[in-house]
């Protein structure tokens, strides 16, 4: 029987590389820390450097060269593969190893000058007609340019894959048979969906537009930047650059997915491949999110944003980077959510809430032109509505802030004055967002002397008051007591407002023709008679207690004028009494004071029968008493 023919191949022994041919090795060369003990004549035949490198040495007295390959791509393992090609041994082309592998024959000058299909255009042909017509074969290869970078940006194989991927991703994924892993085995290998086994012909579409977010988040943090940069000049959506980017940053930042929402239980993914996440360095990778992002402005990129500002402290990282979220945070801080706003203060600070950095951006809303424009159109009602101003949200946003870190007992009170003057008057329709918040001052600071508390008050517009904070205020026992009758004078001239406009509401032909008023005026007239109406009750209480006030009024009047009246009369009483002593009868009396007693029967028949005829003395009688009375008119009690 015939002896079986030795397998050739390559076999390591510590940091030894050796190969199996049993013949004496006649070359060394050392590559990253191991030693390829090798033959000269397997290599010159497919190596152009190596055949250099021979040609131009000396040879020793035994033959044995030794050499070393300086930054040689790809290390030990990327040169045993080329060394293996050399000696004929098969090799395997992946996704893996397709890079180190081109990069070494590059670097070995394994051309067609050496060889027919050498390593180098074998390598080449493998990359372009298999990796770069795939996503999961094109992201592998990128994630494995890392290490080689220098070498695989020299052959431009960083940028084919950036183009490559980019493309992609404008396209329908189905329509390259790409795994979709939310169909799971109900789909061939072409792309399209099996019905019990059978080829339906229905290609899969893809109607996300989020479906490469996971796959490239396992990139490292310069080959996403890159990535994101490629799709930009490509003319990839704003939003979908934005998701990505947010995408990723929640990946890796700490706290980040806990204030913007946990990630999606559902897998984003379309390879159905298994990566490891890449170790990243949180500030750079903050840093470079900051400078990726896309001018423009959302509520959940809004949101975002105020997350990376929160991280950005934690973090402690560039000021310059810290001023520049700040910027893009007011340039759209009418979209910005109360929590999100809330951002603790993680400096060796007495307050616990960054309320600095709240005042800056701020004020950066006010400096900025609204050139930013959303990533989404804004409607026509928002556009036409004057209450939905981006200053009228800020307003209302910070009366709500102020409201929310008032209770922060280190708080000082010039800092909620900063606060509230770092808006215009104009930001707010009405105070009552305001007054709420310095009433939460007030009740948390309870020591703060009057003179302060007016300070804080002064800067609240009384007459811009609803009425139920109107009430409120009139008997808050924590203002001052000037300012409570501050607030009571306006108080009643909102009730007359509103009950007059009440009641044109009610009778509009009765009632007197209001004088010419600009529009807004005659508008907010209506609104606050909308607001009475809805309010009857209330409304019916106050106008009982204003009748019963008036009727108490008048009443106490009437009772003084009665009193006055009536000591007066006691008084001529007793004048006439001491005076009157010759006179003994009592109508007469009674005439003095200007009485009249009731007759007696004997004198009405007297007179009825006297009646038939007037005589001249009940004439003369009749006149004296007239002229008496007349006298006594104003003591006569009937």
């Amino acid at each position: 029987m015939a002896p079986v023919a030795k397998v050739l191949g390559l076999y390591r022994e510590g940091n030894d590389w050796f190969c199996s041919t049993g013949l004496r090795s006649d070359i060394t060369i050392a590559v990253g820390g191991a030693n390829f003990h090798l033959h000269k004549f397997p290599l010159i035949s497919k190596c152009g450097k190596i055949a250099k490198i021979i040609e131009a040495s000396q040879n020793t007295d035994d033959g044995l060269l030794t050499t070393t390959l300086e930054e040689f791509p790809g290390g030990p393992d990327a040169f045993s593969i080329a060394a293996k090609f050399c000696y004929g041994i098969r090799i395997e082309f992946t996704p893996r190893n397709i890079v180190t592998v081109y990069c070494a024959a590059s670097y070995l000058e394994m051309t067609e000058d050496y060889g027919e299909e050498n390593l180098s255009a074998r390598s080449e042909s493998y990359f372009h007609k298999n990796i770069l017509q795939g996503w999961k074969d094109c992201i592998l290869a990128l994630q494995s340019c890392e290490p080689i970078m220098e070498k695989a940006d020299e052959l431009q194989i960083t940028k084919k894959c950036l183009n490559s991927l980019s493309m992609m991703v404008c396209t329908d994924p189905s329509l390259f048979g790409w795994p979709m892993m939310m169909y799971g085995s109900l789909q061939s290998p072409g792309g399209s969906i099996l019905w019990n086994g059978i080829n339906t012909g229905a290609k899969i579409r893809s109607t996300e537009s989020d479906w490469w977010f996971e796959d490239i988040s396992y990139l490292n943090v310069g080959l996403f930047k890159r990535l994101i940069q490629t799709m930009e000049v490509r003319g990839i959506r704003p939003e979908n650059l934005a998701g990505a980017i947010m995408y990723y940053a929640k990946k890796y930042l700490p706290g980040l997915g806990r204030w913007q929402g946990a990630q999606s239980s559902k897998s984003r993914t379309v390879a159905s491949f298994s990566l490891t996440p890449v170790a990243v360095d949180q500030r750079v990778l903050l840093e470079s999110m900051e400078n990726l992002l896309p001018k423009k402005k959302g509520k959940s990129f809004c949101r975002f944003l105020l997350g990376l500002l929160r991280v950005a402290f934690i973090l402690g990282v560039d000021r310059t980077c810290v001023d520049s979220l700040e910027k893009r945070i007011g340039t759209q801080l009418e979209l910005a959510s109360l929590d999100s706003l809330l951002i603790p203060n993680y400096a060796e600070s007495d307050t616990l809430y960054n309320t600095d950095c709240v005042e800056r951006i701020v004020g950066y809303f006010m400096s900025c032109e609204q050139t930013v424009t959303s990533f989404s159109p804004i409607s026509e009602l928002e556009m036409s509505s004057p209450s939905s101003g981006p200053l009228r949200k800020v307003g209302k946003l910070m009366d709500g802030y102020i409201a929310e870190v008032a209770s922060d007992a280190n708080l000082k009170p010039e800092k909620i004055r900063s606060l509230v003057e770092a808006l215009p008057e104009s930001s707010r329709y009405l105070h009552d967002g305001l007054y709420r918040a310095i009433d939460i001052y007030f009740k948390e600071h309870p020591w703060l002397p009057e003179k302060e508390k007016e300070q804080l008050c002064n800067m609240i517009d009384y007459q811009k008051l609803s009425i139920d904070a109107c009430a409120h205020a009139s008997q808050n026992e924590r203002l001052p007591l000037r300012i409570v009758l501050q607030v009571l004078f306006f108080e009643q001239m909102h009730l007359r407002t509103a009950l007059a406009s009440c009641l044109h509401v009610f009778d509009p032909e009765n009632a007197p023709a209001p004088p010419p008023a600009p529009a807004a005026p005659a508008t907010v007239s209506s609104d606050m008679a909308g607001q009475i109406l809805q309010r009857d009750g209330w409304v019916t209480i106050v106008r009982e207690n204003q009748g019963l006030k008036v009727d108490m009024e008048r009443m106490r009047r009437r009772v003084v004028e009665l009193e006055e009246e009536f000591s007066k009369m006691k008084q001529e009483v007793k004048r006439v009494s001491k005076s009157s002593s010759s006179l003994s009868s009592p109508r007469l009396v009674a005439r003095k004071i200007g009485c009249h007693l009731l007759p007696r029967s004997s004198d009405v028949q007297s007179d009825v029968i006297e009646s038939t005829g007037p005589s001249p003395r009940a004439s003369v009688d009749q006149s004296q008493s007239s002229r008496h009375l007349r006298h006594r008119k104003s003591f006569s009690l009937f």
